[in-house]
């Protein structure tokens, strides 16, 4: 008893450092957990002290332990599966989720034929290759719920979709899961026949026992609180249903999540709510990590040699190479925009917890070999590792906060305009051209509004009403009517327009403060402006500089875009101005170039591969340098998409805006 409770002390505090140090690194608590039980098991103390602390005769207790904590954990997950998440996501999150699963398990399935008869034989065969492929194809909605909260990504659309896809894919595992464990108990002697009882099991729970549960809410709300006796029913019929499950061969996991699903929900917030509080602390804190770094006991890779380093290579190719190839194909077929296809697949290559409790259930049941147990336990820690860094390469924090503030401002019925800010240089009088153009940019997009800012210098000295101010004032309304006027022909035109102008002693210093305070998507900014390169360096958004003089749209004159690798950005603006102002567009360039204006002619668009005529407007990428003969500099916005081009053409055919 002193070694068992010695165990206890030691599990425990090496569960809580280093789930805290995995925190701390930005990683899920529970790979530190993981990796506290390696350490603490034959890997790193050895057969001497592991043997002495974590012996044969202390398996046992300690297993029972976690299993406790397993049982209260997925009673935890079946009661927090919210089935609203799938609503309105249905078909999106189905496609995703059965890409993400089917993939995997037919290339886990592959990979366990090949190395078959290295690890199991005989009758064990069937429920290896099945095993294997439902291990693979697992994701961890837990540890996704988690790193989606971590970045606040739960509130926007991707976030959603991610949980969504991720309880379908919950769902296929832990029923591949049920009939590997079935096939897996079949050869045992009183096998054969209860397995059978697992259909029947399941719609007693869903017609039976879920009615009956039901009564628990006028109980407590008589009660107006959780008594002991109605978290004892709780507790006896959710470890009888586990019970149930394991004594038909099925695992007592399978009861445990089951007997949580079919818990009340309608009117049931509250109680759920104190059931969560009263377990969570139990099983979270204390028999859940017990359960990880038991896990990790079993782990020995002293005893891994170079064959094992191939198998290990070969699992984490069909492991990643199958859930991020299988998600984003499945994605794409959705028509999600390529960076949020990349993300989700990467969101749900993440295995963790989920992995754990399966790979256990193979080991318990014999499938699984202790060199394979290791393998697979490593690649679940590195694809729950993987998981957040790579996450936060393909969608930065930028495009995360840009997300939630457009998820905010539909919640409250706001519709977020495209807003196009123009520096308009002096004299404003003859800025018709540059407006002209900046309207048209904005027409591109529906509901969208121009903002012309301009900044009237004048000297830093105190003005006094006997030294001047009154022809400074007549100054700036002879401004303000100019950008009136401008702004006028813009409204003409259906843009919302407004105008803001103001003195300033410092233009070069106050200019890009103005430009940032109106969180613009797009930039119109002169080449000549007082303090140009800290405005375009300090923006955010797509930048669209203004290097020569813009001819008047009156002539008949083409629109060329100079495009080679990464000149999406200025080959969207060329194709924006050449549609909306009905001019033929010239794509200049290489086999790329050549490449694009043949995918825009197929889309209908008036595009050729050529060299630039000299009457063009030309458009080319801002890369630092000014090319000669260029019009306009266009630099894309930070972390841009890739422009999909038939989106695109469609998007400026629809509606027309007028000239």
């Amino acid at each position: 008893m002193d070694l068992l409770l010695l165990d206890l002390v030691i599990v425990l505090a090496a569960a809580r450092l280093f789930g805290a140090l995995a925190r701390w690194l930005g990683q899920p608590p529970v790979i530190g957990e993981i990796v506290a039980g390696i350490l603490l098991g034959p890997t790193l103390l050895g057969p001497l002290i592991g043997d002495e602390l974590f012996g044969s005769e202390m398996r046992p207790p300690l297993q029972a332990l976690a299993n406790v904590g397993l049982v209260l954990f997925m009673f935890v997950v079946g009661l927090e599966l919210d089935q609203k998440l799938v609503r309105g996501k249905g078909r999106i999150a189905v496609t995703v989720a059965l890409g993400s699963t089917v993939v995997p398990f037919v290339l886990g399935c592959v990979l366990a034929l090949a190395i078959a008869g290295e690890h199991v034989g005989g009758d064990k065969t069937l429920p290896f290759v099945l095993f294997m492929g439902a291990a693979m194809a697992a994701t961890a909605f837990p540890v996704l719920a988690r790193v989606l909260t971590d970045r606040g990504m739960q509130r926007i659309t991707l976030g959603g979709l991610a949980l969504a896809s991720a309880a379908v894919i919950d769902v296929l595992a832990w029923t591949v899961l049920a009939v590997v464990v079935g096939i897996a108990g079949a050869g045992e002697s009183e096998g054969q026949w209860k397995v059978l009882l697992a259909l029947p099991y399941a719609l007693v729970m869903f017609l039976g026992v879920k009615p009956l549960l039901a009564r628990l809410v006028p109980a407590y709300e008589k009660a107006g609180r959780l008594t002991p006796g109605l978290l004892s029913l709780v507790l006896l019929g959710l470890i009888g249903s586990a019970w149930a499950t394991e004594w038909m061969h099925v695992h007592f996991i399978f009861g445990a999540f089951v007997f949580g699903a079919v818990m009340p929900r309608e009117g049931a917030e509250r109680l759920n709510h104190e059931i969560l509080e009263r377990l969570e602390q139990l099983a979270v804190l204390l028999l859940l990590p017990m359960f990880f770094v038991v896990a990790g006991l079993n782990v020995n890779l002293r005893e891994l040699d170079l064959s094992s380093l191939g198998t290990l290579s070969a699992i984490l190719v069909v492991a990643i190479g199958g859930k991020l190839l299988g998600s984003y194909a499945a994605a794409r077929t959705q028509r999600l925009p390529n960076r949020q296809s990349w993300a989700l697949a990467s969101l749900l290559n993440t295995r963790g917890l989920t992995e754990i409790v399966i790979l256990t259930v193979g080991l318990q049941k014999g499938v699984l070999d202790d060199e394979l147990y290791s393998l697979m336990v490593v690649m679940a820690l590195v694809t729950t590792a993987m998981t957040g860094p790579l996450v936060r390469r393909i969608y930065p924090d930028r495009r995360v906060a840009r997300d939630i503030a457009e998820a905010e401002r539909a919640a409250l019925g706001v519709t977020a305009a495209h807003r196009i800010l123009v520096i308009v240089p002096d004299p404003p009088a003859e800025q018709a051209p540059l407006v002209g153009l900046t309207t048209t940019l904005a027409l591109s997009r529906s509901p969208s509004e121009v903002v012309l800012g301009h900044l009237r210098p004048y000297p830093a000295g105190r003005l006094e009403v006997g030294s001047g101010l009154s022809s400074e004032l007549a100054e700036l309304a002879e401004t303000l009517h100019d950008l009136e006027t401008l702004a006028g022909s813009a409204r003409e035109r259906g843009s919302e327009t407004r105008v803001v102008s103001r003195f300033s002693a410092d233009v070069a210093g106050e200019l890009p403060e103005l430009a940032a305070g109106a969180r613009a998507d797009l930039l119109v900014l002169p080449a000549g402006v007082p303090g140009y390169a800290a405005v375009r360096d300090g923006a955010v958004c797509r930048v669209v500089t203004v290097s020569l003089p813009v001819p008047e749209q009156a002539e008949p004159w083409p629109v060329a875009v100079r495009y080679g690798s990464g000149d999406d950005a200025a080959a969207h603006v060329a194709l924006t101005l050449a549609m909306l102002w009905n001019r033929p567009l010239i794509v200049t360039g290489g086999n790329r170039a050549s490449a694009l204006a043949q995918r825009l002619s197929k889309l209908g668009v008036a595009a050729t591969a050529a060299a630039t005529p000299e009457n063009a407007l030309v458009v080319a990428a801002d890369t630092g340098s000014t090319p000669e003969g260029a019009h306009l500099l266009v630099r894309a916005e930070q972390d841009p998409d890739p422009v999909d081009w038939a989106e695109a053409v469609s998007a400026l055919r629809a509606p027309a805006p007028q000239p």
